[in-house]
């Protein structure tokens, strides 16, 4: 297991390179160049700028979170073979700096959805939470507080240069069935699979997040069903998950460790996140300790164990403690502690099975 903390670049992100390598057993950073709009070519300048900040404290650029997916694309447009076009020259850009995961993700119009990005917790901290009664028909009202309370930093998934056209986005987004928006997923995946195989990276899904439609928009990768249909529909080991637990686990009748149990060989790079759900269908984001939430910690770690997981880890979305002033979910300190207790696991598992 190679485990890696999430990085949104110099200028973008409250916390340092000099930070993360602090961190015990932290060997690469993910990351993306997020400035660049959707659908446009990242530049091999680009990146290499990216790799003489990142190179000088001993960290990786293996994988890249994302490199997003125009909606032309999604929507399944004659404008979609222009964008896949590009999308493969990224990847052949990415591969001269020696990246191997690409993580993604197939929402329409909107990436992740959290009603509070700030919700007070019990021992004081903040969390992302999700109120189901929030969830109404005006997105844009959503995505006008999401905007306002992002502390300054950029959103991935809620660029203010594409909220600005909410409306036009769900009007192309209209006749997009869930069985639509599944064959132009299958379209994607099998014209850059051949790119994949020629640039030795595998491209890894993130699960929707929540695991639910919302708005009136289907979403794919939602359960054990999704994600089985998902990789028979291009069996091919260079498309694998990103398997975030949660997004998955948000909805309480997903059983992620079994998930990981039946396609270990397929997830490239691991979310681990913790979710503690309510009776009305809420919930909120915990920290990575087994017992304050729901998902079932230990036995993800466990069944990534058992299972001889060699892939990539990060800790998903943390609190924010000790008056932190961050990014939503990506402080440095609840995902310091995380990493501290994915590890505490690992290594423990390692012990008491003798393999140290």
């Amino acid at each position: 297991m190679q485990m890696t903390f999430r990085w949104y670049g110099e200028g973008n992100d409250s916390v340092t390179l000099d930070q993360i390598r602090q961190i015990p057993g932290v060997s690469g950073v993910v990351w993306a160049l997020h400035e660049k709009p959707v659908g446009e070519v990242w530049t091999v300048e680009d990146i290499e700028a990216v790799k003489k900040q990142v190179e000088p404290y001993g960290l990786n650029l293996d994988v890249v979170e994302s490199v997003n997916v125009h909606d032309d694309i999604k929507i399944g447009l004659p404008t979609r073979d222009q964008y896949i076009e590009n999308y493969k020259q990224t990847l052949k850009n990415l591969a001269k700096f020696g990246v191997k995961v690409v993580c993604y993700n197939f929402m329409p119009v909107f990436d992740w959805t959290r009603t509070d990005l700030f919700h007070p917790m019990p021992d004081g901290s903040t969390a992302l939470f999700y109120e189901k009664s929030v969830i109404k028909e005006d997105a844009k009202e959503m995505a006008e507080y999401i905007l306002k309370e992002c502390e300054g930093y950029t959103m991935p998934g809620w660029e203010p240069e594409r909220l600005a056209k909410l409306e036009d986005l769900f009007e192309a987004y209209r006749p997009v069935t869930k069985e639509k928006l599944w064959e132009n997923l299958k379209y994607f995946l099998e014209a850059i699979m051949p790119t994949c195989h020629e640039c030795d990276i595998k491209m890894a899904i993130h699960q929707d997040d929540p695991p639910w439609d919302i708005f009136g928009l289907p979403r794919l990768l939602v359960d054990a069903p999704a994600i089985d249909k998902f990789l028979s529909m291009v069996d091919d080991p260079y498309n694998c998950l990103t398997l975030c637990s949660g997004s998955l686990g948000a909805n309480p009748e997903n059983n992620v460790a079994s998930i990981i149990r039946k396609h270990c060989d397929r997830i490239a790079f691991a979310h681990v996140r913790n979710v503690k759900h309510f009776p009305n269908g809420d919930f909120t984001e915990a920290s990575h300790r087994d017992c304050d939430g729901d998902v079932g910690i230990l036995d993800i770690m466990k069944a990534y164990h058992d299972c001889g997981f060699k892939g990539y880890m990060r800790p998903d979305h943390g609190r924010h403690i000790w008056g932190e002033k961050c990014r939503p979910g990506y402080g440095l300190y609840d995902r310091a502690l995380g990493i501290m207790y994915l590890w505490g696991c690992w290594d423990m598992l390692d012990k008491t099975e003798g393999k140290v």
